[in-house]
């Protein structure tokens, strides 16, 4: 027993750890583009005083940020094309259903659909082959059957592994659209898939030049104040003291980042961070891009208290994970009086059991019209 215990409670380390590692996103992005690009759970908050403006959506959530200010493209599939035959199911012709699809691609995001083939009655089902020749190499398309026979349903998967970045050696462009035939061989007949990704925020394009929200010194973006070259700050309500146009860029992490991260100014092409008026608060970074206070609350306490703010993540303090180290990865309260978690009926989390119908109670020991 003690063993079957420990090798459970490894288990459950080992689920939470990869649970928190799949919960990062890039809190110091620039904007938003590069905010959804550093990951599929990532989304953006386009309100002007965003604690943060990148984070997880439901990081976002809990700080505040309305639903209708969230960023977050989960992409999808349309069908363009359906005709239905009217051939008899003795035809020598081939049918296909849909003709036409078009999907829209968060990398890291599968979207998938059937594909019914209903095949001449003389005819072997055949494989599917497909025209890739003109869709960029991060994208993964696979099949898996669902059902066999004639009319043969198949499963299409499509993926985005990544988005397509200026390095890539490429001359097409990073967001398609792209078209892909699936064909059954031996035969002419095929399906058209319309693929895109979704890589690009549409508020990057719409820039409130001067806006009264950035002091009058910047561009409004995505919620965010681009300042001019004159000016820092959060707001661009601070005028840079020292200006060299010729080291700025080597203040910037990226090529339309913000100078030190909006959170410092750039002296001799190197960046000195602002201090905080809480000693306790620091930017830190080649480019001021960590804080130490920049982090989730629960319980009026930053990281619940059960944990430290490193460059903008919680890290969280043994026993305790999640995005905001509120949950609990001990097992006690759990342990039912057969020594069995949650009685062998339900799943402890974070502490708590989730106990299925018809058990209940805090062990799942009560079984309720049994």
């Amino acid at each position: 027993m003690a063993v079957k215990l420990l090798c459970l409670c490894l288990l459950l380390a080992l689920l939470c750890l990869s649970w928190a590692k799949k919960q990062t996103c890039r809190t110091s992005a620039s904007n938003c583009n590069e905010c959804i690009q550093s990951g599929p759970e990532c989304a953006w908050c386009d309100t002007p005083n965003a604690h943060t403006h990148c984070h997880t959506l439901r990081g976002l959530q809990r700080q505040g940020c309305p639903e209708h200010h969230i960023y977050n493209p989960q992409g999808g599939v349309q069908v363009v094309r359906n005709d239905s035959s009217t051939e008899p199911v003795g035809a020598q012709a081939l049918l296909l259903q849909p003709q036409e699809l078009s999907l829209r691609l968060r990398p890291g995001v599968s979207q998938s659909f059937p594909l019914t083939i209903t095949m001449p009655t003389d005819q072997p089902i055949t494989e599917l082959t497909m025209d890739t020749s003109s869709v960029l190499p991060v994208v993964d398309i696979t099949f898996s059957s669902i059902k066999e026979g004639n009319p043969l349903v198949t499963q299409v998967s499509v993926e985005a592994a990544r988005c397509h970045s200026g390095s890539d050696d490429s001359n097409q462009n990073s967001t398609g659209p792209w078209s892909v035939h699936i064909t059954p061989r031996g035969f002419s007949q095929s399906v058209k898939l319309e693929i895109s990704l979704e890589c690009q925020c549409d508020c990057m394009k719409s820039r409130e030049e001067n806006s009264p929200i950035c002091s009058g010194n910047g561009a409004l973006v995505c919620g965010q104040c681009d300042c001019s070259k004159l000016n820092i700050g959060q707001y661009c309500q601070r005028e840079s003291d020292y200006f060299l146009p010729s080291n700025e860029d080597r203040c910037r992490s990226g090529p339309n980042a913000m100078v030190c991260s909006g959170r410092g100014e750039c002296v001799d092409g190197y960046c000195v961070c602002n201090e905080r008026t809480n000693p306790e608060e620091r930017n830190t970074g080649q480019y001021c891009e960590c804080t130490n206070y920049d982090c989730l609350y629960a319980n009026a306490r930053i990281c619940g208290g059960q944990g430290k703010c490193d460059c903008g993540q919680c890290v969280c303090d043994d026993e305790w994970t999640g995005e905001d180290c509120t949950c609990s990865m001990a097992i006690a309260s759990c342990m039912a009086t057969n020594q069995r978690i949650c009685n062998g009926k339900g799943n402890c989390q974070c502490g708590v059991c989730q106990c299925p119908y018809p058990y209940g109670g805090p062990t799942c020991e009560t079984c309720f019209g049994c």
